[in-house]
């Protein structure tokens, strides 16, 4: 492990919205992590996603699956990048959607309510 790794923890790559979207329809099927709140989440959300807010990713990270890639979002980015880190740190193939569901939006892409 270098020096800047040790620093800030394990590097993380970024996706965009739309690799995403042709992961799902394409590709193994990562698992979504939404780490936003749940009312965040209820306003709207990619199908399939789960829920498990950043701030109980240590507390419920038994329930992930390290044989899955996990792709982290948020509303932005910064929430699902700091959740990427600590998943990558524990182990976990995981990447970070870049922009967040504001990207996703932006893309045009379907969300679910509710």
């Amino acid at each position: 492990m270098g020096f800047l790794e040790k620093l800030f923890g394990p590097s993380v790559p970024n996706i965009t919205a739309t690799e995403l979207s042709d992961k799902l329809k394409f590709g193994k099927h990562p698992l979504v992590l939404d780490v936003r709140q749940p009312d965040e989440f209820r306003q709207g959300h990619i199908r399939g996603a789960k829920l498990l807010s950043l701030n109980e990713i240590y507390k419920r990270m038994g329930e992930l699956s390290k044989g899955r890639e996990i792709v982290c979002i948020c509303a932005t980015g910064n929430r699902s990048r700091s959740a990427s880190k600590i998943l990558a740190k524990e182990g976990f193939t995981v990447a970070n959607v870049q922009g967040g569901m504001l990207a996703w939006r932006r893309a045009k892409l379907p969300i679910q309510k509710g």
